[in-house]
């Protein structure tokens, strides 16, 4: 199992934590894995996209220029990132804020409206974990005990009261992605 994967979106959309928070669950679950972010000097605001990719074997480098999954979270991102899904790979994207649709047809694509998942919840800051619940409910690759694991070694102790409504966004991302 290998599952090359790029996040993508504006910088204080949670892009980076995220990926780390996925990257963390999939140790903890004894897989190989690499992080590798990018972002500009802006910080918020600015694009940001994170690489991870998690395999059962080794990884022999972290540049990919291909990905099972894209993860798209703004037009930005898509219109960058949709032509380097591979053939019968997932593209998962947010709606909100997208002009363009994605085109292709020789891959997955899915949306979820997280916005809309935090709004329920009260809690703008847990739009990435609804991402991410959508991302897994598509693609099983760690276990929900596993990602409770990666979201406490990624989530500061002084914050770990947020746990809960973090995992509860998960879940409720996954019911929401179509």
């Amino acid at each position: 199992m290998k599952e090359e994967i790029i996040i993508a979106g504006f910088g204080g959309q949670g892009v980076l934590s995220m990926g780390k928070i996925l990257a963390y669950s999939a140790i903890m679950q004894d897989m190989e894995v690499t992080w590798m972010p990018s972002y500009g000097p802006e910080m918020r605001g600015g694009t940001a996209n994170v690489c991870v990719i998690l395999s059962d074997k080794k990884i022999g480098s972290p540049i990919v220029t291909k990905y099972d999954t894209v993860i798209a979270l703004n037009q930005q991102s898509l219109d960058k990132f949709e032509k380097s899904v591979k053939p019968g790979g997932l593209l998962l994207y947010d709606p909100n804020g997208i002009t363009r649709a994605p085109e292709r047809t020789d891959i997955e694509v899915h949306k979820i409206d997280a916005i809309d998942v935090a709004a329920k919840l009260g809690n703008s800051k847990v739009y990435n974990m609804a991402v991410l619940g959508g991302f897994l409910k598509l693609r099983p690759i760690v276990s929900m005990e596993n990602v409770e694991k990666g979201l406490a070694k990624s989530i500061p102790a002084r914050y770990g009261n947020l746990i809960p409504m973090n995992k509860a966004a998960i879940e409720e991302g996954m019911k929401a992605v179509e």
